[in-house]
């Protein structure tokens, strides 16, 4: 059901996914679109395209089943929720874009947490997969008719001060714990060494 509401404006789902409509599009009269590195995204399409083909070599020999298929779409969608709430290496290491709200790819999840499922033969299996499919076929479409939709410069409905997850925080709060952990652990080893 979530999929399907990603189709329509839906005040309940993330910005980051709502973004594509043009019932949020708030123009901020910039008319600098100013998105991530599209061949990035090509490059993280390619590398994960290329990843998921050893799981199919792997299932066309008979080592995996429709069932490890299926874990590995469990396994994909506590990935998902890791890189929203902890770390994010497509955000980090491959688009250098602020948050999620900003994020290029964010509606290709659901396409990339079923993408085992395209070998698996069920009916079920295949309308998943079609369905977060025709998502990403839509995204993609809406992204290349209306790139100022997904620019933090021209639409205003992506800036912080209208954001409403603020999950941003939540991870600069880690990133700090982190550092601290960090720092206090190299601190105690000094102390350590030195007696």
């Amino acid at each position: 059901i979530e999929m399907i509401l990603r189709f329509f404006p839906f005040r309940l789902e993330s910005p980051g996914s709502q973004k594509q409509f043009a019932k949020n599009y708030i123009r901020s009269g910039s008319t600098d679109i100013q998105i991530p590195d599209n061949n990035a995204t090509m490059l993280i399409a390619l590398i994960w395209i290329s990843f998921n083909m050893i799981f199919w070599l792997l299932y066309t020999a008979g080592l995996f089943d429709d069932g490890i298929m299926l874990l590995l779409c469990c396994f994909y969608s506590i990935c998902d929720m890791i890189c929203i709430l902890f770390f994010c290496p497509f955000q980090s290491w491959f688009m250098k874009n602020k948050c999620c709200s900003s994020c290029r790819m964010y509606n290709w999840d659901y396409a990339m947490i079923f993408t085992p499922l395209a070998f698996v033969r069920s009916p079920y299996a295949l309308s998943l997969l079609v369905l977060s499919l025709a998502l990403l076929f839509r995204w993609e479409i809406t992204f290349y008719r209306h790139p100022e939709r997904f620019s933090e410069k021209t639409n205003k409905y992506l800036s912080c001060d209208r954001c409403t997850e603020k999950l941003c925080a939540h991870k600069k709060q880690l990133r700090s714990l982190w550092k601290k952990v960090a720092a206090f652990t190299a601190e105690r080893t000094r102390f350590l060494k030195g007696m």
